[in-house]
C-alpha cells in the first residue's frame, strides 16, 4: 500500500506542470502569456490532485481539451508547414506558411502571432505580425529580420522549404475598424511595417473605406528597404501617400527619381515629425512600430506635435 501510495506520489510530481522559463515569455504583453497557462495548469494540477482525479494520471484529457485544434488558439500552438522561404536583403526574411485548403489565418488587421522555437534545448518564444493580407486563403506570409546573436534568429536560419513551425494567437490589443479614424498616420521602423501592411491592405482593398494613410518608412539605407513594391502600389491609391526616412544615406542623387521627392535623410525627429502631422488632411490617429528606443522616441513626437496620448497608439 505504501508502495502504491509513492508511486501515486511520484505520478503526480512527472504531472506537475513546469514553470516557464524567461526565454519562453516574447515580452508584448500577449494575453495568455505562457506565464498565464502556467498558473492556470498548475490550479488545475494542484485541484486534480486535491480531489485524487484519477483520469490525470491516467492520461485521460478533459473533456473540453479532447480533439485536435484546427484553427488559431491563443493557449495552443499549431503546426505549420513552410513553402517559401525569401531572403530579401542580407538578415531579412520573407517566409510563407501554408493553410489547411483555402482557409483563412483568422487574424484582424494589427494581430500578431506568437512563434515557438527550440535552441539548443532551449524553448524561446517571440512575436510576429504576418504581413500577407487578412482574407489571404490557404497561406500567410512573415517577415523577420534575423540578428547575429538572436536566440530565434538562429532557429529562423535553421529553417528549409518543408521545414514545420509552430504558431499561437491572435493577439494585440489594437484592431482596425474601416472608416473609424479620418487619417491614419503611420511611423515604422525597419520590420516595424509588419502590423502596418495588413491594416493597409484591408484599407485600399475596401472601396468603402475612405480613410486617408500616410505611411513612414524608416531604413538605414535604400536598399534595406522591405517591400518596394507593395509601397508603389499602395502610393497608386488616391488616399495613400508614402515617405521614406534613410539614416546613412545622405544624397538623393543616388536614388531612383521615383522616391526623390518622397525620401528624408537622417532620422525620424520631432521636426520631421512635426512637419508630418502638420501637413495631414485631418488630425490623424497615429500607429507607431519599431525597437522600444524608436516607440519611445515617437511617442514624444507626437505629444510635442501637439497629439495626446489617446490619439495613438504603440505596438
Amino acid at each position: 500500500m505504501a508502495e502504491r501510495e509513492g508511486d501515486d506520489a511520484e505520478a503526480w510530481l512527472r504531472l506537475k506542470p513546469v514553470e516557464p522559463l524567461p526565454s519562453q515569455c516574447c515580452g508584448s504583453g500577449c494575453s495568455p502569456c505562457v506565464f498565464d497557462l502556467y498558473y492556470r495548469d498548475l490550479e488545475r494540477w494542484e485541484t486534480a490532485q486535491a480531489r485524487n482525479d484519477r483520469s490525470l494520471l491516467s492520461g485521460k484529457q478533459p473533456p473540453e481539451s479532447q480533439g485536435c485544434p484546427t484553427k488559431l488558439s491563443p493557449e495552443t500552438f499549431l503546426a505549420f508547414c513552410i513553402s517559401t522561404m525569401e531572403k530579401i536583403t542580407k538578415d531579412t526574411y520573407l517566409i510563407r506558411f501554408t493553410l489547411p485548403g483555402n482557409s483563412q489565418l483568422g487574424l484582424l488587421p494589427g494581430q500578431h502571432l506568437i512563434l515557438r522555437g527550440v535552441v539548443d534545448g532551449l524553448e524561446i518564444q517571440r512575436a510576429y505580425t504576418p504581413i500577407s493580407p487578412v482574407t489571404a486563403e490557404g497561406y500567410f506570409d512573415v517577415l523577420i529580420k534575423c540578428y547575429q546573436t538572436g536566440l530565434m534568429s538562429r532557429y529562423v536560419e535553421s529553417w528549409r522549404t518543408g521545414d514545420t513551425a509552430f504558431w499561437r494567437g491572435p493577439f494585440g490589443s489594437f484592431f482596425y475598424e474601416p472608416k473609424k479614424y479620418g487619417e491614419l498616420l503611420m511611423l515604422a521602423a525597419g520590420t516595424g511595417l509588419a502590423p502596418m501592411v495588413p491594416i493597409l491592405q484591408s484599407i485600399t482593398d475596401n472601396e468603402d473605406d475612405e480613410t486617408f494613410v500616410t505611411l513612414v518608412g524608416c531604413f538605414k539605407t535604400f536598399e534595406g528597404i522591405y517591400l518596394k513594391t507593395f509601397f508603389q502600389e499602395q502610393a497608386r491609391f488616391w488616399n495613400v501617400r508614402t515617405f521614406f526616412v534613410l539614416s546613412q544615406e545622405v544624397s538623393p542623387e543616388q536614388l531612383p527619381w521615383s522616391y526623390r521627392d518622397k525620401t528624408h535623410f537622417g532620422r525620424l525627429g520631432p521636426e520631421l515629425v512635426d512637419e508630418l502631422v502638420a501637413g495631414c488632411r485631418r488630425k490623424p490617429f497615429t500607429l507607431v512600430c519599431g525597437s522600444p528606443a524608436f516607440t519611445e522616441d515617437m511617442a514624444r513626437c507626437l505629444l510635442s506635435a501637439g497629439l495626446t496620448q489617446d490619439s495613438f497608439f504603440l505596438f
